[in-house]
């Protein structure tokens, strides 16, 4: 199969083209730089330069490809409404090239956020349509068009080597204020996936997904943010405290409403129609080996 991804330079996108080209797969990634480009050629794939927002770049690699993966997304928090947009147009332009085939499109969405039912964000919790973050709702909107598209929902800490997301985010941010803070009680949860684990997610979502499914990729279903700080206290030899109020605010920044949502999620669905299950190491040990 050939694969169009993109993101291919990035955390999670790297090691999907890896894990696709030793499974004999051709790849076409999107690279947005230099870099980028001589990075993905070195993984074995054939870089395509291009922005998001070069909807003909995008309309190219999906029609080329057999099937398409999209973990693509500007994390500029600051812009987040205008990026959303972007996302958006982006998932429907290499939608309307993939309209009356048979080939399948893989699109990334989140956990934080969705309302769950019970204990547990399952696969079967719906998205908020009010959701600011329009992957989801343009996916479905792809499948009822016929398109085989499918959902990977993902938490909020994608972990690994190289990991520049929201835990080193926390890390950074304690050691300039001085103190392992997490948010009120700190019993909130959060889950977590190995990127390892993520990617090999999205392969069988790709190969294997049914139209209109949301899949979630979990290894630890919900680990409470007083723990993250707790590592980050025992680590870098730091305090360890509770913020609340303006205080949390000051001290998580942009990240402060997202400090906050209590979403331990679950992937028995997932686990039970693609057969996947996560073998690589936890969030709080990966932070224990690699993070410091």
């Amino acid at each position: 199969m050939k694969v169009f991804i993109t993101g291919a330079s990035g955390h999670i996108g790297s090691v999907i083209v890896s894990q696709l080209i030793k499974q004999g797969h051709q790849v076409i990634g999107l690279v947005r730089s230099e870099a980028s480009f001589e990075k993905v050629k070195s993984l074995g794939a054939e870089p395509l330069m291009g922005e998001l927002t070069d909807l003909e770049i995008l309309k190219i690699g999906a029609t080329e490809a057999d099937g398409v993966i999209h973990t693509a997304f500007i994390h500029d928090f600051s812009k987040f409404q205008e990026n959303a947009q972007i996302d958006k147009a982006a998932i429907e332009a290499m939608g309307s090239v993939l309209e009356g085939t048979d080939k399948p499109i893989v699109i990334t969405s989140g956990i934080l956020g969705i309302a769950k039912k019970g204990e547990f964000v399952t696969e079967s919790d719906a998205c908020d349509p009010a959701s600011p973050r329009f992957s989801e709702k343009t996916a479905l909107e792809l499948a009822a068009k016929g398109i085989k598209a499918s959902i990977i929902r993902l938490p909020p800490s994608v972990h690994d080597k190289g990991d520049k997301g929201f835990v080193p985010f926390i890390i950074h941010q304690s050691i300039q204020n001085g103190k392992a803070a997490y948010p009120n009680e700190g019993t909130n949860r959060w889950p977590a996936v190995n990127r390892q684990d993520a990617a090999n997610l999205f392969i069988l979502a790709l190969e294997k997904g049914a139209v209109r499914a949301i899949y979630h990729a979990i290894g630890d279903e919900g680990i409470p943010l007083k723990e993250i700080a707790k590592v980050i206290s025992d680590e870098k030899k730091l305090p360890l405290a509770s913020v609340t109020g303006d205080a949390l605010s000051q001290h998580f920044q942009w990240m402060a409403m997202f400090i906050q949502f209590d979403s331990p999620a679950k992937a028995d669905i997932t686990k039970a129609e693609l057969g996947w299950t996560p073998t690589h190491i936890g969030l709080l040990e990966d932070m224990r080996e690699h993070y410091f």
